[in-house]
């Protein structure tokens, strides 16, 4: 029996997936050459501190965030969708199911950072017990301190808030729905994801000469995309984002936990690969069969 007309997903706008790939690489070179706008093109004087010239960084990756969204939604056609919902579900801004889409992927990533976790209790004991009179004075006034310097700190700003909220979706929200409905499979797009965020991810972070860092970040879009892709939500990737810029680079061993962190390590890895698909089960967000219409909710999912 087929199903009622009100119950069945709308079809997805085809695109060549020529022109989805074409799309997606001019998104990620805009992404790059706008930063440069200022100087280059405006013929603003440069800046003349960290902060300016991190203020400036901020507005061209609100630019290009702005024009990579808008034209996503030109060549997806989004606003012939009725309700304003539909149309922010396409690039994975949903209200429902948000704890999921939070707190999952958030416990889920913390798990490769098990060894990160040892050290960093390891140094907080070794410091109270080296000096705990200094540690124990004034901790809630100390903290207040830490959250004021943060909130002035442009780099705070910078790590985790902008990067992760302009790349998440340039990269995420409007390149993954365009390969999909483009007719690339889920693996191939997972695969293809951090080919364009490198191209910014290089020049926001200044990673260019550290093949590690590189080599973590390709790491990085490639689970990014796989929590987009699952979750629908694009909150995922960003909780994902932030988490990743605070802790830095997993903790694979230390010496002054001989050997602790390194099974903690090792344990946690584990962890995360055998719960990795069950904690982003598309029925844990309702992706598969969105209310929203979401289009990459039904774009081969095969």
């Amino acid at each position: 029996m087929a199903s009622p007309a009100g119950l069945r997903p709308a079809t997805p706008p085809a695109i060549p997936g020529a022109a989805a790939v074409a799309a997606c690489t001019a998104m990620a070179v805009s992404y790059v050459a706008v930063l440069y706008a200022p100087t280059v093109i405006l013929r603003f004087p440069p800046p003349t501190s960290l902060r300016s010239f991190l203020h400036r960084r901020f507005a061209c990756a609100a630019v290009a965030s702005t024009a990579s969204a808008l034209a996503t939604a030109a060549l997806l056609r989004v606003w012939s969708l009725s309700d304003f919902a539909d149309m922010l579900a396409v690039f994975g801004i949903r209200k429902d199911h948000l704890l999921q889409a939070v707190v999952i992927p958030l416990l889920l990533t913390s798990l490769v950072y098990a060894g990160s976790f040892i050290n960093r209790l390891w140094l907080l004991a070794s410091l109270r017990g080296g000096n705990g009179d200094e540690v124990g004075i004034g901790c809630t006034q100390r903290l207040v301190l830490r959250i004021q310097a943060a909130i002035d700190d442009v780099m705070v700003w910078r790590n985790y808030v902008v990067a992760p909220f302009t790349e998440e979706l340039v990269f995420r929200a409007c390149m993954i729905p365009l390969l999909l409905c483009g007719g690339f499979k889920m693996s191939t797009i997972i695969f293809l994801s951090p080919v364009f965020f490198s191209l910014a991810g290089m020049q926001f972070y200044e990673i260019a000469t550290d093949c590690v860092q590189l080599g973590y970040t390709v790491i990085f879009g490639w689970y990014a995309a796989f929590l987009f892709i699952r979750t629908g939500n694009l909150l995922s990737p960003i909780v994902a984002h932030v988490f990743c810029n605070m802790m830095g680079l997993p903790a694979f061993s230390s010496p002054q936990t001989k050997g602790v962190a390194s099974v903690a390590f090792l344990a946690g890895s584990i962890c995360f690969f055998c719960l990795l698909f069950p904690a982003t089960s598309p029925e844990l967000y309702n992706t598969r069969l969105d209310r929203c219409r979401c289009w990459h909710g039904f774009c081969n999912w095969k």
